[in-house]
């Protein structure tokens, strides 16, 4: 006589490609790249190791697949869109990426083995910059000026002793307090009439930066 299976029995989720990248990337959202080992990733789905390499090949590949993912989750131009807005907002949303995912910042540029959103990205960029002007050498102009102040906006970010206003603020005051002012009278100046001003957020300056480079660009356009 045949049995019904128990329902109460926790069904197994079948391991995928996209199942073992989905879970290497929340492994670097919460313990960062390095963290990231075939051993590691297997515990992290419950698996034998040797489970992994049905569906990547090695480590690089999986980098090259979270990659791929980081890029995914990046806002793209649309057809026709006017070139200036849509690339601040296609910046704006590459540095909210890379605050979700700050490991990828010195992985995004560096990948020899480009995914389909990666590829989608970089034509998607090129393509908004070409119907907006822009020469074919123009253009890669401008994606390397505004990728240089992205991804080195998003590193120096990364690297600084602070996270919050109050924490700026809180190292501003300390610095300041073993500061002699006579001797470093514009850093002095700048602390106290900028950084420890109400409302100060360091993260403001990117956008700043950001209008600079577009402003820039915009001038050399043929009609500009």
């Amino acid at each position: 006589m045949m049995h019904e299976a128990d329902s109460t029995t926790p069904q197994r989720v079948p391991l995928t490609r996209d199942r073992v990248l989905r879970a290497a990337v929340v492994i670097a959202d919460e313990s960062g790249i390095d963290s990231l080992t075939m051993r590691r990733l297997a515990e992290q789905l419950d698996v034998k190791p040797m489970s992994l390499y049905y569906h990547v090949a090695n480590k690089d590949e999986i980098l090259d697949g979270i990659v791929d993912i980081v890029f995914s989750e990046i806002s793209l131009p649309s057809g026709g869109a006017e070139w200036k807005p849509a690339l601040r907002d296609r910046a704006i949303s590459v540095r909210h990426v890379l605050g979700v995912h700050p490991w990828a910042t010195s992985l995004m540029q560096s990948r020899v083995n480009p995914g389909p959103s990666v590829l989608r990205h970089h034509d998607s960029v090129i393509g908004c910059l070409r119907e907006g002007g822009f020469s074919v050498a123009m253009a890669a102009h401008a994606i390397s000026a505004m990728d240089a102040y992205i991804y080195g906006f998003a590193l120096q970010e990364k690297t600084l002793p602070f996270e919050t206003p109050e924490e700026v603020a809180a190292i501003a005051e300390m610095i300041l307090q073993q500061m002699p002012a006579d001797e470093y009278p514009h850093l002095a100046e700048l602390t106290v009439d900028h950084v420890l001003q109400p409302g100060y957020n360091y993260s403001d300056e990117f956008e700043f930066g950001l209008d600079l480079i577009l402003d820039g660009l915009d001038t050399l356009l043929p009609d500009s």
